[in-house]
């Protein structure tokens, strides 16, 4: 029974560690191989945003969403705080999404040039089901008497789209990854076996990770539903 109530606190110290890991990677990939993710055009500005788009999609979009979900698990406190402090972490995702995405839709060759790949159509349907989720939480949020009972008929699969979301935000930035390499390869501007390459797959693998860290983190037990457990099940086998 111990070690059944260790294992949520364990996944989270996981999942902050697993999270730092890929923050970590994302960052030493951008800025220190930076001069892989300069464009075609000598705009300095189109450099910037590039180098933005790992960084704004990882730590701001995923990593934070990730934290996000876990706030359930991890948080103290009342249950209304929880959800909002939720809000506003997936609110913050969603705008670092949003403006992850433009990073890359805001150039001269515009909006059409760049939806062409699985990494983009993905993302955009992805970005587009976190947006309602959010809209749907906040309307939720603010007008709890009047759609309670909405509220608890969505719940499980307003869990379930969200859990799915993020994984779909997972898989995407995966598919974002193998682009990159995969058109910096064919170009010859990187080898197979680099540095490079390796902090890019190590990462690819260190979100395949926190990504299951997360998920497991909410839906395993909570700590202080089994604790209330015990307390109750000794109190009624002492009467």
């Amino acid at each position: 029974m111990a070690r059944i109530l260790f294992l949520p606190f364990s996944v989270l110290i996981f999942a902050r560690f697993s999270a730092c890991v890929v923050a970590v990677l994302v960052l030493i990939w951008a800025l220190h191989f930076n001069t892989s993710f300069i464009p075609h055009s000598p705009s300095q500005e189109d450099h910037i945003y590039a180098v933005l788009h790992p960084l704004l999609m990882v730590i701001g979009f995923i990593l934070i969403s990730g934290e996000a979900i876990l706030v359930h698990r991890s948080l103290p406190g009342s249950r209304n705080l929880k959800k909002l402090v939720h809000l506003c972490l997936q609110g913050v995702a969603l705008a670092c999404g949003i403006f992850g995405i433009w990073t890359k839709f805001h150039s001269q060759h515009g909006i059409l040039a760049n939806f062409y790949s699985l990494h983009s159509w993905m993302g955009l349907i992805c970005i587009s089901m976190f947006g309602a989720q959010w809209l749907f939480g906040f309307a939720s949020f603010w007008h709890r008497g009047e759609m309670r009972t909405t509220r608890l008929r969505v719940l499980p699969w307003h869990v379930f789209l969200g859990l799915y979301t993020y994984g779909l935000a997972v898989v995407t930035a995966e598919t974002g990854l193998l682009e990159k390499l995969t058109f910096l390869q064919i170009e010859g501007n990187l080898l197979k076996r680099c540095p490079e390459s390796a902090v890019v797959n190590g990462l690819g693998l260190g979100l395949a990770v926190l990504s299951s860290v997360v998920i497991l983190g909410a839906v395993s037990p909570k700590y202080q539903t089994s604790k209330s457990k015990i307390i109750s099940d000794s109190k009624n086998s002492s009467l």
